[in-house]
């Protein structure tokens, strides 16, 4: 048990450099859905498909090696020389794609009907961001979990300062400064945005430079080979995931009629942040326990403890869920701040529970992982992904951005089973089904009830959640009195 105690800490310092960043930008959904900021509910659709792309050109730029790193720093005897490969190939390919990518933004513009002015700003970004993922995995890799939280911490803070400048105070100080003045242009909201992120992700990079110049630059080409053909499944995984995460905007786009299909995103995508806490929980916990997981591999019986992880994760998960659900419409107010976005709340519990499941996939994920099985992520994922797509395309033509929550939801569940029936399979892991199981379908049904059936009647929720919360606390209470006491 005393080994969870530091599994446990490092958890806490990963939440803190994800959860604080994360909360520090999640001012941004106030902002922007602030009346009078963005011109309308459709610029912030608009905003949200395009990080839709970021989101899948990231993958794409990463191409696996962060997850190869991880696996071959702890596995290889000489690190200096995984690090020197890794760093090498993310900084030749990202200087490939930025070539390439200048040369045909026409092309990308047209393809993805996003302008080229922001498609140029966007490039700049995902350069920038590629280059600081082996530097931040290696902070990871090496236990340096404060440095992580504080650059990480930094960078969002930076983005929050400039966007909050530059859409709030830039046009009223242009009035009375010749210096603003010079620097506001009229109807540029979402160009303000990039150049946040942009001038953001500069810093860091910045910032994490040390480390490109106290590694050694070594290329070892049959290490590569074989760090490529573990990181190639996982590419095939981020990109089919990435389809599951924010594809739903993209096809929205698509499938809606185009004088109502921004503001729809723009609804969605709002009221999408709600289930944020959720998001922040199971990152943070991926985070701490991805190291562990890989340096505890070759210890004995390391099942057990994976086991219990992961029942821990569930067990803290269903009682966030509910607590957000139902409290959702007091919060509301402060993270979507306009009521022309509230349509979309319907979404939130759906979203929720999908977040949670797919919270669950990434705990299990670890067998495969363990095992170099990493084919079967992508196996699964593209399973997900192809769910997605199908539903989405149902759906969306007869109950918009309903469909695709439902779509988000039946995807990443059947991604949760599918990954636990082959993990039992390949690398059995003494989970208790029935506990998880109970925790799951109680917190999900409790959710359901009470959004859609008491919603705001407090007295109800309060009274589902207070029973749900014993519950748990009951069944734990044992493993609870262990880590305590352990040494």
């Amino acid at each position: 048990m005393s080994g969870f105690k530091s599994l446990f800490k490092q958890t806490f310092i990963y939440g803190l450099a994800t959860v604080l960043p994360r909360m520090l930008s999640f001012l941004l959904v106030p902002l922007y859905t602030t009346k009078g900021v963005l011109p309308s509910v459709g610029e912030y659709g608009k905003v949200s498909i395009i990080f839709s792309w970021f989101v899948i050109f990231n993958v794409i730029l990463s191409y696996g090696m962060e997850t190869a790193f991880f696996r071959f720093f702890n596995k290889e005897k000489d690190q200096d020389k995984v690090v020197g490969t890794s760093a090498i190939s993310l900084i030749v390919s990202s200087l490939g794609f930025f070539a390439l990518a200048y040369v045909f933004k026409s092309q990308i513009s047209a393809l993805t009907d996003i302008k080229q002015e922001y498609i140029s700003l966007v490039i700049w970004i995902l350069l920038l961001d590629a280059l600081v993922i082996i530097p931040f995995a290696w902070l990871r890799a090496k236990g340096q979990s404060m440095k992580f939280a504080v650059l990480k911490i930094a960078s969002v803070a930076v983005n929050l300062g400039l966007n909050i400048f530059f859409l709030l105070y830039l046009k009223k100080w242009a009035d009375h400064s010749a210096f603003f003045e010079s620097m506001y242009l009229p109807n540029f909201e979402i160009n303000y945005i990039f150049i946040s992120n942009l001038v953001a992700s500069a810093v860091t990079l910045v910032l994490m430079m040390s480390f490109y110049f106290n590694i050694q630059y070594r290329f070892d080409s049959p290490l590569f080979k074989r760090m490529m053909r573990y990181a190639m499944p996982v590419l095939i995984a981020g990109i089919a995931f990435s389809v599951n995460e924010t594809f739903d905007r993209i096809l929205l786009d698509y499938l809606l009629p185009e004088d109502i299909a921004d503001t729809k995103i723009g609804m969605y995508s709002a009221c999408y942040k709600i289930a944020v806490f959720m998001t922040l929980f199971a990152t943070a916990y991926r985070l701490g326990i991805e190291p562990y997981f890989f340096s505890h591999a070759n210890t004995k019986n390391p099942q057990k403890n994976y086991a219990l992880i992961l029942e821990f994760f569930v067990a803290f998960g269903s009682v966030m869920l509910l607590s957000i659900v139902v409290f959702a419409d007091v919060l509301k107010p402060y993270i979507v701040r306009s009521e022309e976005y509230w349509e979309a709340m319907w979404i939130v519990p759906l979203i929720l529970i999908a977040n949670l499941c797919l919270g669950i996939y990434h705990n299990l994920s670890v067998w495969y992982k363990v095992t170099d099985r990493t084919k079967f992520g992508a196996y699964i994922s593209v399973f997900g992904a192809l769910i997605t797509l199908a539903l989405n395309f149902w759906l969306i033509p007869t109950m918009e951005y309903r469909g695709s929550a439902i779509a988000t939801l039946v995807a990443y569940a059947s991604m949760m089973v599918a990954s636990y029936y082959y993990g039992q399979k390949y690398y059995p892991i003494p989970y208790n089904i029935k506990k998880m199981g109970l925790y799951l379908l109680v917190s999900s049904a409790f959710s359901v009830i009470s959004f859609y059936v008491f919603r705001e009647n407090y007295p109800v929720g309060i009274s589902l959640l207070l029973a749900f919360a014993i519950m748990v606390v009951l069944l734990e209470k044992k493993q609870i009195k262990q880590i305590i006491h352990s040494k």
